[in-house]
């Protein structure tokens, strides 16, 4: 059976990526992408024409445009929006399969799906099990911190790294406003928004996101060991993510290409960071959106 796909945005970071990944899959998936000549990009009866011969449209976009392109194709396509616009919409499922053991189930048959955000990703895959257990309490103060490749940052940082190797690390969202933050509270089962300090690297791809923990300001104290377990718990049927052995050091990097996601509990007298490593064009962009496809497509 064919799934047709339409990238309203496929000339961008994550459009791209997603091309390039469904193109790559074997032909059994049964893809076909739908194109727009590049001078209609723009013109609202052109994609609404692509928009009725897809089965799926996934949105490249940034907010506002994301908005008006659900308005130009309601009730034509199904919907995978990368944007930020509908992440917390309840009228929309995450597409975190991992998020709940019903998840998966419920991106198989949404109309409507939100991928997930890049930061976002790691920190809810770290914070909702260990919420959802008890061991942190749903008002505990959080602060996240996390470094992220320069190729998240889009076309024009992209350029600006190549062209003048630099800045060598660059500290943003000093506001506290980041766009991943109502995300990351909801799905993390948080009542508060967490202190969340990202920043960008020079280096094109990979993603390191921590948080720190005092144990001994927990509910029952509970140990490093209870930490990992709660997470190998979590995920121990997981199929993009894994529990992995901390380490006393992390390269942000490492998983560059790939779509999968490595957490670990580092501990010491009565502390932990807890941290996740992925690919922020991978598990954290364009590989979740195409596992979302393949699940929005009916298959495995």
């Amino acid at each position: 059976m064919t799934t047709r796909i339409f990238i309203d945005g496929e000339a961008g970071t994550t459009g791209l990526g997603i091309r390039h990944r469904l193109e790559s899959l074997p032909a059994h998936y049964g893809f076909e992408l739908l194109h727009i000549d590049p001078a209609q990009r723009k013109d609202p009866q052109a994609r609404r024409d692509l928009m009725r011969q897809a089965d799926i449209t996934v949105l490249c976009l940034p907010d506002d445009a994301a908005r008006e392109a659900v308005s130009l194709g309601e009730g034509l396509t199904r919907f995978l929006d990368a944007s930020t616009a509908h992440r917390v919409d309840k009228n929309w499922v995450y597409g975190l399969p991992e998020l709940t053991l019903e998840q998966s189930g419920k991106i198989r048959s949404a109309s409507h799906v939100s991928n997930p955000g890049c930061y976002s990703t790691g920190a809810i895959a770290l914070l909702r099990p260990l919420v959802k257990s008890g061991i942190i309490p749903p008002d505990y103060p959080i602060s996240i911190n996390a470094v992220s490749g320069y190729s998240g940052g889009g076309h024009s940082m992209i350029e600006a790294h190549e062209r003048e190797k630099g800045p060598a690390f660059l500290l943003y969202g000093l506001n506290l406003e980041h766009k991943h933050l109502p995300e990351i509270t909801h799905y993390s089962g948080l009542l508060h928004r967490p202190i969340f300090v990202p920043s960008v690297g020079h280096f094109p791809q990979g993603m390191i996101v921590s948080i720190p923990l005092h144990l001994v300001n927990l509910p029952g104290f509970p140990s490093v060991e209870d930490v990992r377990e709660v997470l190998a718990s979590a995920y121990k049927e997981a199929k993009t993510i894994r529990v992995c052995p901390d380490q006393t050091t992390l390269t942000a990097d490492e998983l560059a290409g790939k779509d999968d996601m490595e957490l670990r509990v580092h501990g010491h007298g009565g502390q932990v960071v807890l941290t996740a490593r992925l690919d922020n064009l991978g598990k954290g962009a364009s590989g979740a959106a195409v596992r979302n496809l393949i699940l929005m497509s009916g298959q495995d």
